[in-house]
C-alpha cells in the first residue's frame, strides 16, 4: 500500500530559531524552505498528490501557488519543482482535479484536454480522470426500487458525467501517447452505486481506480462500499482512496483491494484538532498550547479593552516557555510545569472550567509520557520539547511532518508498505537530506 501526501505548499524554514523565535533575514521561502521529504532521512510517504484546483485556485478558494510558481511547475515539471532529487528515497507524483474546490458548480470548470495537458506538462507519474464529487450517501438507495425516491436526478447525473469524462480521458490518453498512468474515478451514493461505477470503469479498460467522495463517510460505510466493490473488482484492479486515511483500518482496507491512499489528516491534526495533535506508538497526544500574544486575537482584544494586563500575559507566556524548557532538561516536575501552563490558559481562555474544559488531564498525560523523547525522527531529535508546543506555524507544521513520518512507519511495521525503508544504513541522498534537516 502506498501513501501519497496531498500538496498544499507546506514547507518549514530551516533557519528558524525556536529559542529566539527569529528567522534569517535573507530567507526566501521557495528557495530555502524545506518540504517534508527534504526533512527526513527515511521515508515519510511514497509520493505527492497535486491537485489542479489547488494549483490554479477556483472561485473564492485562491491558489496556494504564486503566479511564478504555477508557471515554473508547468515549465520545469513537478519532479524538479518539488526537488525530488533531495529525497533520500524515490517519490512518485499523482495529479487530480481537486473536485472539492468546485463542488458547488453544476459541471467541472475544466475540460478533459486541459486536465491531460496539466498532467503531462507537470510530468506526473499518475493522473486521475476529471470527476464531479458526490457528497450524498444513503445505503437505503440500494433497496429494490428505492433509488429513484432517495437519490435526486442531479446526483445521479454527477456519476454519469464522471463516467463519461473518464471514458473520454482514457480514450484521449491512449490517442495522445501520454506518459503517466491513468486512473478512473468512481463516484457514488451507496455501496451498490460505487460498485456499479467501478464495474463500468473496468469495462472501459481502467485497472487503477480512485474512489472519490468518501472523505465524509464513516468507516463502516467505507467498509460496506469496499465489500460491494470486491464482488465486481477484477484481480488485477487496484483501488486508491481519495482523501481517506483511517490508520487503524488500513489492514482491512488493503485486504479489500486498496493499493494506495492520500490524506492530509496527519498533518492537519497537528494544529487543527482540539486534542489529538501528536502521534506515537499508536497513541495520540495533546500538544501544549502556549499561544503567542500577537497570534491570539481574543487575547489581544481583551488587552486593548483593558480586561487583561499585557504585562501579566507577557510574564505568563515567558514562564510557560521557560518551564517547558526546564521540564525537558529534568529541572521542573510535571506538577510545577502544569501549574503555570494552566494559569496562562485561564488568562487567554477564561471561559475554561478547571477539571472540565481545560487541558489539565491531557497535558498531564503528555508531560508524564514526554513522547518526543522516544521518537527517532529528525523533527523530534532536533526540536525536542518544541515539537509538542502548539505555537506558530514553524512548530505546528513540523509536528504535522512528524505525524506523517509516524503514520508511514506504522504502515511498514504492520507489513502494509512496499519494501523495507527503515534501515540504519543510509545512501548518499539520505545523508544529504539529514544534513540539511539539521542545518
Amino acid at each position: 500500500m502506498k501513501f501519497f501526501l496531498p500538496d498544499s505548499q507546506d514547507l518549514v524554514d530551516p533557519s528558524f530559531d525556536f529559542e529566539l523565535e527569529r528567522r534569517s533575514m535573507t530567507r526566501q521561502r521557495q528557495r530555502d524552505d524545506l518540504y517534508a521529504h527534504e526533512v527526513f532521512s527515511t521515508p515519510a510517504f511514497d509520493g505527492l498528490l497535486v491537485s489542479k484546483g489547488i494549483v490554479d485556485g477556483f472561485g473564492v478558494l485562491g491558489s496556494r501557488y504564486t503566479l511564478s510558481q504555477r508557471r515554473r511547475l508547468q515549465r520545469d515539471g513537478a519532479p524538479q519543482f518539488f526537488r525530488l532529487d533531495n529525497a533520500p528515497y524515490p517519490l512518485e507524483i499523482m495529479g487530480d482535479c481537486g473536485a472539492f474546490t468546485y463542488v458547488d458548480e453544476e459541471e467541472p470548470p475544466y475540460s478533459v484536454d486541459e486536465v491531460l495537458a496539466f498532467y503531462e506538462s507537470c510530468r506526473f507519474h499518475y493522473g486521475v480522470s476529471l470527476d464531479h464529487v458526490i457528497l450524498e450517501f444513503d445505503p437505503a438507495a440500494d433497496a429494490p426500487g428505492a433509488e429513484e425516491d432517495v437519490i435526486s436526478p442531479a446526483i445521479r447525473a454527477r456519476q454519469q458525467l464522471t463516467l463519461e469524462r473518464a471514458r473520454e480521458f482514457l480514450r484521449k490518453h491512449k490517442a495522445g501517447g501520454h506518459s503517466f498512468k491513468p486512473l478512473g474515478v468512481a463516484q457514488g451514493w451507496s455501496p451498490k452505486s460505487y460498485a456499479a461505477a467501478v464495474k463500468a470503469l473496468q469495462k472501459m479498460g481502467y485497472d487503477y481506480i480512485a474512489l472519490g467522495g468518501m472523505v465524509p463517510l464513516k468507516t463502516q460505510e467505507i467498509r460496506l462500499c469496499l465489500e460491494e466493490i470486491q464482488a465486481v473488482r477484477k484481480p488485477g484492479t487496484r483501488l486508491h482512496l481519495l482523501g481517506v486515511t483511517r490508520p487503524e483500518h488500513l489492514q482491512e482496507f488493503s485486504r479489500l483491494g486498496i493499493a494506495s491512499f492520500d490524506s492530509t489528516s496527519p498533518l492537519r491534526q497537528a494544529f487543527k484538532d482540539a486534542r489529538d495533535n501528536y502521534y506515537l506508538d499508536g497513541h495520540k497526544y495533546t500538544a501544549i498550547r502556549i499561544p503567542q500574544i500577537e497570534g491570539n486575537p481574543d487575547l489581544q482584544k481583551k488587552i486593548f479593552a483593558g480586561q487583561v494586563s499585557q504585562e501579566s500575559a507577557r510574564r505568563l507566556e515567558r514562564e510557560c516557555l521557560e518551564s517547558m524548557r526546564l521540564f525537558d532538561q529534568g529541572r521542573r516536575t510535571v506538577r510545577q510545569t502544569l501549574e503555570v501552563l494552566l494559569e496562562y490558559e485561564r488568562l487567554y481562555d477564561p471561559d475554561t472550567k478547571p477539571k472540565r474544559n481545560d487541558h489539565a488531564a491531557a497535558y498531564e498525560q503528555t508531560l508524564e509520557n514526554a513522547p518526543w523523547r522516544r521518537c527517532a525522527c529528525e523533527v523530534c531529535g532536533k526540536l525536542k520539547h518544541h515539537v509538542i508546543l502548539f505555537r506558530g506555524a514553524e512548530r505546528n507544521r513540523r509536528r504535522g511532518f512528524h505525524n506523517i513520518w509516524t503514520l508511514y512507519r506504522q504502515m511498514h511495521e504492520r507489513g502494509l508498505g512496499e519494501g523495507s525503508p527503515f534501515q540504519e544504513e543510509m545512501g548518499p541522498r539520505a545523508r544529504r537530506a539529514k544534513a540539511r534537516a539539521h542545518g
